[in-house]
Parts: C-alpha cells; structure tokens; sequence
C-alpha cells in the first residue's frame, strides 16, 4: 500500500475565507481544555466533535481547529489523514467496517467485504449516493474469536457470512447498541446557516 500524498500548496475546494465552526462548537471543543495539559492535546476530542456535527472534517474546519488550538493546520492535516475514520468527503449517516485482519481474513472476511461492496455499489471510504451508509474497512476490530466481524456505527456484528449482507444491511436496527452511551463527542445540532453547502 502506498502512501498517500498531500498538496499543501494548492487551495483545497473546500476552503473558504469564512469561518465554519460554530461559537456552539467551538465551546464545546474548549470545554476539553481543562483535562489536558495543553490545548493542543484536545485535537482528537476536536476533530470528534466537528466531524460528528458536520459529518466530515473539511480543510476550513481543519483551520478554524488549528485557530482554536493554537497549533499549524498542517499538525491538524497530518492527524485527520493519519487516522482511517476522519473523513475529508461528506460521511454516511452510518458507517460499515469491515475487519480485514489475519483471523477475520481466515475465517472470511475478504468475501464479506465484496459482498458490502457490491450490495452498497460503492468501494471503500465512499459514501452511498443516498448518504446512507459509508464503507471502510479496518486492520482489526478487536473481535478476533467473532470473525469475521463488521462494526456497523458503534454495533459489532459477529460471524458475518457474505450471505448474511443483504439482510444485515437492510435491517434499520443494525446499528442500535443497547447500553448507555457517552454523548461526550456527540455532534451539535447545526443552524441552517452552518450546514455545508454541496460541492457538485
């Protein structure tokens, strides 16, 4: 696998001179500052919140956190692209990972993901026409003994068959958990005026 390349020079389609993040966002994120030594070490709850409330982390956002955090947007670039899960294009309302680890692949994994994608018509890291449901797949879910396992939102499927795929991904409860959850990264709901306008 390559690694991917980023242009820090061209302006990126989704940047603008305006500000994205909302007062209500951004005190939210200020809110983490108080646990950690540094500002700078509230970007991960940051990049959570601004993703949960706008579903995806766009290069304008990426600079209202760097402002905020007193830190390089380039230090925030590097972050969001590091990690799988932050997503630079709009997200699905749900998202499907997949394991792709060595016990999910014996026991599978690798028909799984082709079924998901061929069900969604979508390859990895796209989103549904519908912006219904997204699809990646991780190294490891950490469900080792279940594989293949796939991890619909925050709900892990266990023993998933390719054949189980239509049915799993037509159910509307696939992603319901049934224990408490922290809201502590949930989004904020956003104005009218916050939401990002379409990129077509």
């Amino acid at each position: 696998m390559a690694w991917q390349s980023i242009d820090r020079v061209t302006p990126a389609d989704d940047d603008s001179d305006e500000p994205l993040l909302s007062e209500a966002v951004k005190e939210k994120i200020r809110g983490f500052f108080v646990r950690y030594p540094t500002k700078r070490a509230a970007l991960l709850p940051a990049l959570h919140i601004v993703q949960e409330t706008y579903g995806q982390i766009s290069h304008r956002a990426m600079r209202d956190i760097a402002d905020l955090l007193e830190i390089p947007p380039s230090h925030v670039l590097d972050t969001v692209s590091f990690y799988s899960h932050f997503w630079r294009h709009p997200r699905g309302q749900k998202v499907v990972v997949s394991c792709r680890g060595l016990s999910c692949e014996l026991m599978g994994a690798r028909e799984v993901n082709e079924a998901i994608a061929s069900h969604l018509g979508i390859r990895e890291h796209e989103t549904t026409p519908d912006g219904q449901y997204s699809f990646v797949t991780e190294e490891c879910l950490g469900a080792c003994e279940h594989g293949p396992c796939v991890l619909i939102n925050e709900k892990l499927h266990k023993c998933v068959k390719a054949a189980d795929v239509p049915r799993l991904l037509a159910d509307p409860d696939n992603d319901k958990v049934d224990v408490p959850r922290s809201d502590l990264y949930d989004g904020l709901p956003l104005a009218k005026k916050d939401v990002l306008p379409d990129n077509d």
